[in-house]
Formats: C-alpha cells, sequence, structure tokens
C-alpha cells in the first residue's frame, strides 16, 4: 500500500469515523470480506473492539472484549500473524461466526501495540504473504491516527473537549511530533503559546501518551491560587506550621508522586518558591511547609504552561533563569487559531455539535455569511474564544441557520477589537514608573519576607543602605510588620 495514500485518506476523516475508514482500507488491501479493528482500553485493562465489519455489514457491539484469541495473542506477542487454518491453531477462538483463515497486525505506537487490526474470510488459506504485508503497512502508518482518535475520545470524556490538532496546520503537525517524540521520556516540557490555544489539552495528552498514562495526572494553576497558599498547594504542610494549620495536608506534588503534575501560568510562581520547585525538579525531594523531617522523596514528571516571555523576566529577576533552562528541556510552541484558519469551518462545525448537544437543541447549519465573518475576524483569544463564541450564537439562534447577527459583536465586526487611546499621551517616565512598580514591590515584598522582616538585613541583601530602603517602602507602599505585604499606592496625581 502507498504511505502517502493511506495517510491522506485518514488525515481527510474525522476522528469518530477515523476507525470505519482504517477498516475500509483494511478490506481492499486484503479482498477481505470480515474484518475488526481492536484498541486497547486503560480502563477494561483489556482489547475492546472498536469496529466490525461482516460481509460489508458493519456489526456494533459496544464494549466487546478480546482477551483470547488471535487479536489478543497478536497484541500480547507485537507481531503480525498469519493463520492459514483455524481449525489447527491454538490462539483461534470463534466470534459471532467462524471464518476459516484470518490475517493480523498489531498497531503499534511509541514501540508498544495500542490495538490491533484484522481480516478473516471463510476459506482456508485465504490470505497471501503479501496480504499481511500490506495489512501490517496500514497497521504501521494508521497508528498516529489511532493514537490521536484515542486522545480525542479521552478528551471529550474527562475535560468536554475535542482534541483539535490533526491536519490544523504544519505548525501542529510539528507540535504533533515533538509530542510523540517527547511524551515516553521524563524531561519536564515547557509548553507556550496564546491564552487560549489550547496548552491545557496538549500537557493532557503528552500525560496521556506517556508511560505515566495510568498514575495521576494533577494540575495547579499558579495564577489562581493567593502566594500566601502557593506554596502549601504545591508542597504540603504539618500542623501547626502556621496560624489556621489544624491538620496535615499533603502538597500536590506528593499527590502526583509516580505521574505528571501540570504546572499552568508557571510566570505567575513566586521568585521565593521557584528555588523550592527547582529542587523538587531536579532532586525530586519536597519539604511541607513547617516540617523539620528529611525531605520527601517524590517521582513527578513536570509539565509547565505559560504565555509570558520567561526569558525577559530572567533577565529583570522576576524569574530565575536555573528554573527557566530546567523547565524548558523540552519547548512546545502551540500556533495561534490565526495561524490555520483554513481548518476554522471544520474547527466550528465541531464546536456548533458540541454546544447543540449540550443545549439540547438540533445544529444549524452556519450560513456563509457567517463562515466569512468568523473567517475575517482575528480572534484573539484563539480557540477558546471561537468555542465561546460559537456555544453564544446557538444560543440566540431561533432558525436552522446560524446567522452573523448570532454572533458576539466582536466577531460580528470582523476585526480584532481595537482599545480606546488616551486623549493624554503618558510620558517616558511614568511609562517607566507603570512598568517598574509592581515589580519593584514584589521584589521588596519577597525580600523583607526572606529577611523576616529585618529592614537593615533586607537592606544588604538588596545591595544599598537602609535609608534608600526605606525611601523605597514608603514609594511602593510596602509597609513592615511581622509579615511583609503590599498595599496599593496612592493614585498619581493628574497632570495638568
Amino acid at each position: 500500500m502507498n504511505p502517502e495514500d493511506i495517510e491522506r485518506s485518514l488525515r481527510a476523516v474525522r476522528p469518530e469515523t477515523l476507525e470505519r475508514e482504517i477498516m475500509r482500507l483494511a478490506l481492499d488491501a486484503t479482498k477481505a470480506e470480515h474484518g475488526a479493528l481492536f484498541l486497547w482500553d486503560r480502563k477494561a485493562r483489556s482489547l475492546v473492539l472498536a469496529h466490525h465489519v461482516v460481509e460489508g455489514v458493519t456489526v456494533t457491539l459496544p464494549q466487546a472484549g478480546a482477551r483470547a484469541g488471535i487479536a489478543a495473542h497478536v497484541f500480547e506477542d507485537d507481531e503480525p500473524y498469519l493463520c492459514r487454518d483455524t481449525s489447527r491453531d491454538p490462539h483461534y477462538t470463534r466470534y459471532l461466526l467462524d471464518v476459516r483463515s484470518i490475517a493480523a497486525a498489531p498497531i503499534r505506537y511509541q514501540r508498544r501495540p495500542i490495538g490491533v487490526v484484522t481480516v478473516s474470510a471463510r476459506e482456508l488459506d485465504a490470505f497471501p504473504p503479501q496480504a499481511l504485508k500490506n495489512l501490517t503497512a496500514l497497521a504501521t502508518h494508521a497508528a498516529a491516527f489511532v493514537r490521536r482518535a484515542q486522545l480525542d475520545r479521552q478528551s471529550r470524556e474527562e475535560t468536554g473537549r475535542p482534541f483539535l490538532m490533526q491536519g490544523l496546520s504544519e505548525e501542529w503537525l510539528e507540535v504533533e511530533r515533538r509530542i510523540e517524540l517527547a511524551s515516553p521520556t521524563d524531561a519536564p516540557i515547557l509548553v507556550r503559546g496564546e491564552s487560549g490555544t489550547g496548552k491545557d489539552l496538549v500537557a493532557r495528552a503528552i500525560h496521556m501518551s506517556s508511560r505515566r498514562a495510568e498514575q495521576p495526572f494533577v494540575t495547579v494553576n499558579c495564577a489562581a491560587i493567593p502566594e500566601t497558599l502557593l506554596e502549601s498547594i504545591l508542597f504540603g504542610h504539618v500542623k501547626g506550621a502556621f496560624t489556621g494549620a489544624s491538620f496535615e495536608k499533603i502538597g500536590e506534588f506528593q499527590k502526583a508522586n509516580g505521574g505528571t503534575l501540570f504546572l499552568d501560568e508557571v510566570g505567575e510562581l513566586p521568585v521565593m518558591l521557584q528555588a523550592k520547585v527547582l529542587r523538587a525538579v531536579e532532586q525530586g525531594e519536597v519539604q511541607p511547609l513547617g516540617s523539620n523531617a528529611r525531605p520527601e522523596r517524590v517521582d513527578v514528571r513536570l509539565i509547565c504552561a505559560t504565555n509570558r516571555d520567561l526569558e525577559a523576566m530572567a533577565a529583570v529577576g522576576t524569574f530565575r533563569d536555573d528554573l527557566f533552562y530546567r523547565l524548558s528541556v523540552m519547548t512546545l510552541e502551540l500556533p495561534p487559531l490565526r495561524a490555520y484558519k483554513d481548518s476554522l469551518e471544520v474547527m466550528a462545525s465541531v464546536f456548533l455539535e458540541q454546544a447543540s448537544t449540550r443545549h439540547g437543541r438540533t445544529a444549524p447549519r452556519i450560513s456563509p455569511a457567517t463562515m466569512a465573518r468568523l473567517q475575517a475576524y482575528d480572534f484573539p483569544g484563539n480557540v477558546r474564544e471561537l468555542r465561546n463564541s460559537i456555544e453564544h450564537a446557538v444560543i440566540l439562534c431561533t432558525t436552522d441557520e446560524l446567522r452573523p447577527e448570532d454572533l458576539p459583536k466582536p466577531v460580528q465586526g470582523g476585526s480584532k477589537p481595537v482599545k480606546q487611546v488616551a486623549s493624554v499621551r503618558a510620558t517616558l517616565r511614568e511609562l517607566r514608573e507603570q512598568w517598574l512598580a509592581p515589580l519593584e514591590r514584589r521584589y521588596l515584598v519577597e525580600l523583607l519576607a526572606e529577611a523576616k522582616g529585618n529592614v537593615r538585613r533586607t537592606a544588604e541583601l538588596a545591595g544599598v543602605d537602609p535609608v534608600t530602603l526605606y525611601r523605597l517602602l514608603r514609594q511602593r507602599g510596602v509597609v513592615v510588620r511581622r509579615e511583609a505585604r503590599a498595599e496599593e499606592p496612592p493614585p498619581p496625581k493628574k497632570r495638568r
């Protein structure tokens, strides 16, 4: 079989119809009338029948397993198999109807089987060696597509969202290639991309494609947790570690032991906490807050995501450069939606079906005018904004066709929203102050906390004299107490 023809055929179908297309290609390549596709189900811990064709008729038997028989043998042995006479084959098990010859090939992904494709016939010795070669070639070239379909199914079950990667663009194909190569390793991975590009779905896909897929997948959004609680969330605490610590808490690193920890918005990690995260990554050691015991050992694969410029943050000292280098052993750059808008119609159709099912409605058509508006819009919120826009339109739609007026106002305009420009242009000094103020406040708060509120020690750490430090503290609204905290500075005086 021509590999290009196989990939072209499989790339053209949606994940939910992939199994049917693989079976069609298998029957064409072997001239068989019967065939079955079995996929490994991690919950059932066995092969499960995904698609079955008998003399041109598709037979649906949900969750039918294959714990024995030739398919199970091929999966365990991980080698193609040709049975010329089932009556003499010790591995043959009758299923639905008696057949006399079978050809089977494992579907291998990342050097391990994930399924088996079989064809069968009522005649003895129906398949020559070339038929088995054709079937094996199909299984080889279909493996990546089968894995994508599995990821899509798992993503829908666990997150309610499709895993939209297949065939979107050359950039996405490169992301897929890197996921396939990096997933079997334990190397930290940094997923970068604009907000809404699917960084969390990619992190989950890496975990599900790794050897840790059966172990926990733990997510922590660093931007959604107050700085004062983040250390306790990540590393846990012992009873009495601080006021209100009335019980012992297990940290997320410990919960992810043996599996994967996904740190979303990792650029929001406080500088003081970054050293502790680095130690956990490099040495596999974590210590709960307030504990005097020896550090605990954990085996965690770390995946981080950010839409911030970590290199620039490292240059100004708000992100440790050693942690950055450690987290970015492998980097995945996710393309924005505008880079693959040729696939926008397919994606919009998928979200349309999802939203209609969720709200108990019949899916309307997308009118040409509506699709033109979608194509003209830049989607600064990327895939997330597209999904929300389609759901907005489904809710407002009162006919059998999605109209432009059903879309959100920004999308109706067909261009990226334009920010209002202030009537008085800020000076360079004012812009520098706006950028520097929050960084300096955060730096001072963390430095004071490190020095336990001792101003003289803080001044030494900052490399300035105490008088200068007091001036900076007043300027940035940092109050020196037992614990350092930042207060909002008074609003700047308006220029006349």
